[in-house]
């Protein structure tokens, strides 16, 4: 991810990128939610309290990572729950942050032009950790993913001298609104937990 700034959508902003096109002007209190889904923005920013968040290049590993995971988490996946990546999930009025992966409820879909989804439909968050989120995905967003009640949520982190993806498991304590580690993957990510899950993550090599 690139850096964040605060903006909304006007049409004689006078601001302009190398191509000709607008910046969106920065309000003084940020942008909302339902500002955030009416500008025309790069692919995959993020709104995080009321900042835009820009994505910058991603290494081969998060490209792979994010598919390996996508695919072992659909092997199993019970009719009642689907699953989907970069996908913006509305957290609050000024939080929609775009996780790499998630689970969310079948009954959420609804239709193919859909951009979002309710943080009351998702079940499982996953973030891939690149250089320029660390900070976001190991503190921010799992913060924000918890207070807004989402069950679980995995931080994939790339280890090892074959760097290979590493996942680290958060189930929510409801009292305390924070999440509790349940495990770290290396080799296997065998859960039972949003439902039966077992991906062989070695075989992020064969990609």
């Amino acid at each position: 991810m690139g850096g964040t700034m605060t903006a909304e959508g006007l049409p004689e902003s006078p601001h302009r990128q190398s191509d000709g096109s607008k910046w969106p002007v920065p309000p003084a209190d940020g942008c909302t939610v339902d500002e955030f889904f009416t500008l025309d923005l790069p692919p995959h920013t993020e709104l995080i309290d009321g900042g835009l968040v820009f994505v910058g290049p991603q290494r081969d590993f998060h490209t792979l990572a994010m598919y390996l995971l996508e695919q072992g988490l659909r092997q199993h996946v019970p009719n009642s729950l689907r699953v989907r990546r970069e996908m913006a999930i509305v957290l609050g009025k000024r939080n929609a942050p775009e996780p790499d992966v998630v689970v969310v409820k079948a009954e959420a879909i609804k239709g193919r032009r859909q951009t979002r989804y309710d943080a009351a439909d998702v079940l499982l968050a996953v973030e891939v950790v690149s250089p320029d989120s660390e900070d976001r995905d190991r503190d921010t967003k799992p913060h924000k993913y918890a207070a807004a009640g989402i069950q679980h949520y995995w931080l994939v982190e790339m280890t090892g001298e074959n760097d290979r993806p590493m996942v680290i498991t958060y189930e929510l304590d409801p009292v305390n609104k924070a999440y509790v580690s349940t495990g770290v993957h290396h080799d296997r990510l065998k859960l039972s937990a949003p439902y039966d899950i077992d991906i062989d993550l070695t075989a992020i090599d064969e990609l």
